[in-house]
């Protein structure tokens, strides 16, 4: 049985999963885990395997540290890493920028590169990094690969991927579409053919990635045509704590007038806005206790959510000149029947109509939730980044 080992490496956290390519779904997973709060006084590590989790508490001081913890605890359930047939490492990357369009086996070079990406992911790369040179020390005799967020919609036509901002200060600085999420719509958009048996390179689909962070793309022919976040993950829907799209001009009315920083803005935009901004908190179980005794704000933000959600299906429905699928996925795309109903609602002109009965539930497994008389698909797809992950890394394996 070959594995691979699947590391996404936060500033302060280091997520991983140990996973057999050739299986499907939760069967692929041999072990995951999290080691969080790396840095601080007390961080925690844990592991989880047939079934049980472990999770033990002590100072995590760097990455080095988390990453031989992670080690033990492989080692603690009876899964020593060194027996486990690890042909390959891949490390989940968010910006590849202009540089990487596809999967790439990680030198001193690459990790270079992707460094120097980070004015574009200040809060990501340079952990990404981190956690790749700790884990090519642990695991120096396999290729380890970097998978980038950003690579499916680096070829998105360039009447989405274009700012119309003077185009010499758009090439010195970077500045594109980039979106975000990429490994997710991808995997998404190719599941969907295999599920409903249909031909891929002609098939209109619309793929809503909800969760705390939230993305919606429009693939055509198993392409994608356009998708709502932008140069970050900042542009888009609205989401935990971040505002999405907002009028431009809100920004520097703010620095002028109130005084803010750019950084004080930075913070705002990302950490302070979205539902967070309406209801006080990012967690969307507040948002769900909230609507279910009727308290105004919590309508109001679930208004605002739903109504930005409208706007991109619509958008999309017109750019791809009508949709045969939409596939929810992601935390509150699998898990909310009442987001899914609320976004689907009052479509009924466009062919799109929901089973409401069949909606009702939080799904771990794909499931259409249209009706049979629905001439548009709505369909959940559970999505796994990692199993996509551990595929392309396992091209790479000597």
């Amino acid at each position: 049985m070959s594995t691979v080992f699947v590391i996404n490496s936060g500033s302060s956290s280091i997520k991983y999963q140990l996973i057999n390519p050739a299986l499907e779904g939760a069967d692929a997973v041999v072990a995951s885990g999290l080691v969080d709060q790396i840095g601080l006084e007390k961080g925690k590590y844990s592991i989880k395997h047939d079934g049980e989790k472990i999770e033990h508490t002590a100072a995590i001081p760097d990455h080095s540290i988390g990453l031989q913890l992670v080690v033990d605890l492989f080692a603690e359930v009876g899964l020593n890493l060194d027996e486990q047939d690890v042909v390959a490492v891949g490390h989940r990357v968010v910006q590849g920028g202009n540089l990487f369009r596809e999967p790439v086996e990680i030198d001193d070079t690459v990790m270079d590169q992707i460094e120097s990406l980070s004015p574009l992911a200040p809060l990501h790369n340079p952990a990404h990094v981190l956690g790749m040179k700790v884990a090519r020390k642990l695991l120096p005799s396999v290729p380890h690969v970097a998978v980038f967020d950003t690579a499916f919609f680096a070829d998105l036509p360039a009447a989405s991927a274009i700012f119309p901002i003077p185009q010499d200060i758009a090439d010195t600085y970077a500045v594109r579409r980039y979106g975000a999420h990429g490994t997710s719509h991808q995997y998404v958009s190719q599941q969907v053919p295999k599920l409903l048996d249909l031909d891929p390179s002609n098939l209109r689909q619309i793929i809503m990635h909800l969760g705390n962070g939230a993305s919606v793309s429009a693939v055509k022919n198993g392409k994608p045509i356009d998708t709502s976040m932008g140069l970050t993950p900042l542009g888009g829907l609205v989401m935990g704590s971040r505002c999405g799209d907002i009028d431009p001009s809100v920004v520097l009315h703010l620095m002028r007038q109130g005084g803010y920083t750019v950084d004080e803005m930075d913070h705002m935009l990302n950490r302070e806005s979205g539902v967070k901004a309406l209801i006080g908190t990012s967690d969307m179980r507040t948002l769900d206790d909230l609507m279910a005794v009727h308290d105004p704000k919590g309508q109001l933000c679930w208004d605002v959510y739903v109504t930005r959600l409208k706007h991109y299906l619509g958008a999309y429905m017109a750019e791809l000149g009508g949709v045969d699928v939409i596939a929810f996925t992601a935390g509150i795309g699998e898990n909310s029947p009442e987001m899914r109903e609320s976004c689907l609602e009052g479509l009924e002109e466009l062919g799109i109509q929901i089973d409401p009965v069949v909606n009702n539930h939080k799904f771990k497994e794909p499931c259409v939730i249209s009706t049979p008389e629905s001439k548009v698909t709505a369909i959940v797809v559970p999505t796994n980044e990692e199993l996509a992950i551990s595929r392309m890394a396992l091209a790479f394996a000597k």
